[in-house]
């Protein structure tokens, strides 16, 4: 019995050592070549809380909010939107041993009637969404076999859905760099 509680106690200790802050993991992870060319051509919608990165441990993650991307409602990239995607362009162009997954977030609230029939739910706009992203990364050279695009609708919220701020972090597209599978 002894031997037990001393085993459980020394695995307890071992697991809580593992853990670390958010802010001291995002120190620890060497930050990439990606992760530091897409900072870098994104500097100026970082500054405006428009975009986000992060190098986690197996990914670099491009959060850009969907006001940047699209208008409200709509899966039809605005020029601003094109213009932020064609700045990802190069580094995506150039990955290689990787793949790019474009998912597409909404907030809870439901599809407007005037957009109903092209989007039945708030799903489909966000498929609908992610695949604009990718056309567009296509267009601009990104291969087709690295892209793949799911719509996650309202899931995954980032921040409540009970304040317009909340709702407007809520929409959004992230862009995963991933390592492909072997």
């Amino acid at each position: 019995m002894r031997i037990q509680s001393t085993a459980l106690a020394l695995g307890m200790a071992t697991l809580l050592a593992a853990c670390v802050s958010q802010s001291s993991y995002q120190q620890q992870v060497p930050k990439t070549g990606t992760y530091q060319q897409l900072d870098s051509q994104l500097m100026s919608e970082r500054s405006g809380d428009q975009a986000q990165i992060e190098q986690l441990q197996n990914l670099v993650r491009v959060t850009l909010a969907s006001g940047i991307l699209f208008a409200e409602g709509g899966a039809e990239l605005n020029e601003a939107g094109k213009a932020t995607l064609a700045k990802l362009a190069p580094a995506l162009k150039a990955l290689t041993g990787q793949r790019v997954v474009i998912k597409g977030f909404t907030d809870n609230l439901p599809i407007g009637p005037e957009s109903r029939q092209r989007f039945p739910s708030n799903v489909d706009l966000s498929k609908a969404r992610a695949d604009a992203v990718s056309a567009y990364l296509v267009g601009q050279g990104v291969p087709a076999v690295l892209i793949s695009t799911v719509g996650l609708g309202e899931a995954h919220p980032v921040a409540s859905n009970d304040t317009p701020q909340g709702r407007a972090r809520n929409r959004r597209v992230e862009i995963d760099i991933v390592e492909a599978p072997k």
